[in-house]
């Protein structure tokens, strides 16, 4: 288990060196002047060209990249050409919003989608079946955006059930510790913050989970149905064992190896891909600020933060990995 991790880590180092290339190559080819953009309406010659001047834009690209990948290796991911704040300090303050935001629609998807997926393999043929599978069809066909925007003119706007954005009413003082305000709540005893934070976090995270959800219905669903047709599964039900020892023993565990797989890209993808939620709940994640990163021809932030989410999203599908080993010991010694 032990040499598995090692060599992913290995492999890691020429995926970020590869990616650096790519990322950067991929921003200076956004249309657009940065200096122009920050500089708006007072954007003169000299101004642009002090814009320039101070942050690189005037040098040869190869050397910019140079002292791009020079400052990464020290830790530094520059300052963001809007704010002036450095780039990795504002990823550290931001990242936890996603975090608590993916984690959120990944429960979402995990405590209604294997279930779900469970019962329509055990009734396939069935009404339900038809309906948990046309169900997921339908929450993977509607983009994230539309259905943000439904869940907040519904709940929100109409039957003012769920607050309509934020991660938690302003009126509400509470200690932030690690910037994760439902853990926060709970380890300071704030009960009422870290309530306000759960509810701040329904409609985001149904949103943001709804494809996810989908997609692990039809997984754990294609799963199940596989090892329903197994030998060991047949003759463990012919032997009489209960029917929840032969889910739980030999069905549930054999058919999580792909659902596993599954939560793990989704998970990397959802602390990616959080960016239309965020703006439409005014969450204050990574996924917000990339937006206005693009706007602003930002390339600090941009290049910093993608290039930091794809260690993470490195970093969880090597979780995935070593879980394989948990679910199947014959993985180990893969």
């Amino acid at each position: 288990m032990l040499s598995l991790v090692v060599r992913r880590l290995g492999l890691l180092v020429p995926v970020l060196v590869g990616l650096s290339v790519l990322l950067f190559a991929w921003v200076r080819a956004l249309p657009g002047d940065p200096a122009r953009a920050l500089l708006g309406e007072r954007a003169t010659p000299a101004g642009i060209a002090e814009v320039n001047r101070l942050y690189g834009f005037d040098q040869p690209w190869w050397q910019q990249y140079l002292t791009y990948v020079s400052r990464i290796a020290r830790g530094d991911f520059g300052n963001s050409t809007r704010t002036g704040q450095p780039v990795l300090d504002t990823f550290l303050e931001r990242f936890p919003a996603t975090v608590e935001l993916a984690v959120a629609a990944l429960l979402v998807a995990v405590v209604v989608g294997i279930p779900l997926g469970y019962l329509a393999a055990r009734r396939a043929g069935s009404w339900w079946d038809q309906l948990v599978v046309g169900g997921s069809l339908l929450g993977v066909v509607v983009p994230v955006f539309f259905l943000a925007f439904l869940l907040k003119w519904l709940f929100a706007l109409e039957l003012g059930w769920l607050p309509t954005a934020g991660r938690q009413d302003a009126r509400i003082d509470a200690t932030h510790v690690t910037n994760l305000y439902v853990l926060d709540g709970l380890l300071t005893r704030e009960w009422d913050a870290s309530w306000d934070a759960v509810v701040h976090l329904v409609l985001p995270a149904l949103a943001l989970g709804a494809i996810p959800l989908a997609i692990v219905v039809r997984i754990t669903r294609a799963s199940v149905l596989e090892v329903l047709t197994e030998d060991h599964v047949r003759t463990a039900e012919a032997k009489g064992l209960l029917r929840r020892t032969v889910s739980r023993r030999h069905v549930l565990r054999n058919a999580m190896l792909p659902v596993s797989t599954t939560l793990g890209l989704q998970a990397g993808a959802l602390l990616a891909g959080a960016v239309l939620t965020e703006t439409v709940f005014a969450f204050n994640g990574i996924g917000e600020y990339l937006f206005q990163a693009v706007n602003q021809l930002d390339y600090p932030v941009l290049q910093g933060f993608i290039l930091v989410i794809a260690v993470v999203y490195a970093l969880v599908n090597l979780v995935v990995d070593v879980s394989y080993g948990l679910l199947d010991p014959r993985v180990r010694t893969a």
